[in-house]
């Protein structure tokens, strides 16, 4: 799609729908919007106050016919409901929401929009031309690889329309920076989307090497013999029941100049999950293609940084295997002895993501990181507190986490902190060795975070939990049923702003 903006008058542009918006508790026309009015001889105008049929409520919308006295074949009208609650978010979902109708209208594959919001005051062109963007990009996604009938979008050539030229440059920014995030996403999505016979660990780790050779990153990918020599023993005991080969691949981004920080990224990437010997019910391994959502989202994040090139260090890790049962598969009251040296009995063999992320955490320690943040599908228990659209979020830094939360909150991606206290290791507690993988039924989001925290000395660690909003069973404001690519657009923006 062919996504744009530029300084441009709304009576001159020629497409098929031009899109306008009012606020709900404020319905006075802006100076654009009063010139366009009067060259459709006051229709706008005559919509909004004499007839007082359009209440302007969030997204609700109205045609209005030009009768050619414009260029523009018709002027939807929407309304951007009340002033105090209208933020970047928002205008995402706005955006979607339109360009989702206007897709499905007839005849409409060239839009315009005016650079809506702006003249609230709560945010600059930059912003808005960039939540736009997102929005509209975001909703037209669809993963139809293995259908015979594609769903191609039919709007081909939107426009973002701006009054004042000295926004030019800061909007076409904000273009530039969504199309950056949407192209990661859509790549972390389809990547998630692909079914486990596809996205297998070699699969995986070959896609990270061509995104180095891509995007001019350094990579090296580890394969079993080496991971034996480096003491991945808990990972190599989930891997060990399917027949194929586990990876691990380690992504760097430099920065030209000296970095100012070094950042460690760490995605779970178990590439299906059977449970292994605990076998999951089979309603429950429907979507366990997802479990590798974690290493996804660290190779999309990559990408963005890569792009746009800040000066911090920043590393991409990913454990890839299978969790399948078999007769090599790792069992319930199995010791083993963690990368870093502590013990730990197998408890239960769906608890399989841990113990892959324990190892990758101390092979993380020793790259001395000013911070480690590790993204996973862990916990069902964090879907049950949370739901699909929120992430769980923990940690050992209060501010580092205050940051995260603060950076999600910008771009609309909800998160919510969890506790990790010290006596939590207490129902960790094994018999037989320094600690089972398991505790109780009871908080065991926090559980598994607190398990995680034995296995890094980074004193800026975080511990990201998406087992509920990496793939969502229905749509939610700009992102449709299915992989929702959640998180690359608050760890990029964390990540720039560092």
């Amino acid at each position: 799609m062919d996504i744009s903006a530029k300084h441009q008058d709304l009576t001159s542009i020629l497409c098929n729908m031009l899109v306008i918006g009012v606020f709900e508790d404020d319905k006075t026309l802006t100076p654009s919007q009063k010139k366009l009015d009067s060259s459709v001889g006051g229709l706008i105008s005559d919509y909004l106050i004499k007839k007082e049929g359009f209440k302007a409520k969030f997204a609700d919308s109205e045609i209005v016919p030009t009768y050619l006295k414009i260029p523009s074949d018709k002027i939807m009208l929407v309304g951007l409901g009340k002033k105090r609650e209208f933020d970047c978010t928002k205008l995402t979902e706005l955006c979607a929401k339109i360009a989702k109708q206007l897709d499905k209208a007839l005849n409409v594959k060239n839009i315009c929009l005016e650079l809506l919001g702006l003249h609230c005051g709560n945010f600059d062109a930059n912003k808005c031309a960039q939540a736009m963007s997102e929005g509209i990009l975001l909703s037209l996604y669809d993963f139809d690889k293995y259908k015979n009938k594609k769903s191609t979008p039919q709007i081909k050539k939107v426009r973002i329309a701006l009054d004042n030229p000295k926004d030019e440059k800061a909007a076409k920014a904000g273009v530039s920076n969504a199309k950056i995030i949407c192209s990661a996403m859509d790549f972390t999505k389809d990547l998630i989307n692909e079914p486990a016979q596809s996205a297998t660990p070699e699969t995986i780790s070959e896609i990270a090497k061509n995104l180095a050779t891509e995007l001019n990153l350094s990579i090296k990918v580890y394969n079993k013999k080496q991971l034996e020599n480096m003491n991945f023993n808990t990972f190599l005991a989930v891997a060990q029941g399917s027949e194929r080969e586990p990876k691990f691949i380690h992504l760097v981004y430099k920065p030209a100049k000296k970095a100012r920080k070094k950042i460690v990224l760490i995605g779970k990437g178990i590439t299906f999950d059977s449970g292994g010997l605990d076998i999951k019910p089979a309603n429950s391994m429907l979507t366990m293609k997802t479990d590798m959502s974690g290493c996804a989202t660290v190779l999309g994040i990559i990408q963005t940084i890569a792009a746009l090139k800040p000066d911090v260090e920043v590393h991409a890790l990913s454990a890839l295997c299978e969790n399948m049962p078999s007769g090599t598969s790792y069992k319930q009251g199995d010791i083993i002895t963690a990368k870093n040296g502590k013990t730990i009995e197998v408890d239960n063999t769906d608890a399989e993501g841990r113990l892959t992320l324990a190892d990758v955490l101390t092979y993380a320690d020793e790259l001395e990181a000013d911070e480690v943040i590790d993204i996973a599908t862990l916990t069902g228990a964090c879907i049950v507190a949370l739901g699909q659209n929120i992430t769980g979020i923990m940690g050992n830094n209060p501010e580092q986490i205050k940051r995260i939360i603060e950076k999600g909150k910008e771009c609309g991606e909800a998160l919510w902190e969890l506790p990790i206290f010290d006596d939590m290791q207490e129902m960790l507690k094994s018999d037989v060795a320094d600690m089972r993988n398991t505790g109780s039924r009871f908080a065991g989001a926090s559980v598994a975070g607190r398990f995680l925290q034995n296995f890094t000395k980074c004193k800026n660690w975080v511990h990201l939990d998406i087992a509920g909003t990496a793939f969502i069973d229905k749509p939610y404001k700009e992102l449709n049923k299915g992989a929702t690519g959640v998180l690359i657009r608050t760890l990029t923006n964390y990540i720039m702003s560092i």
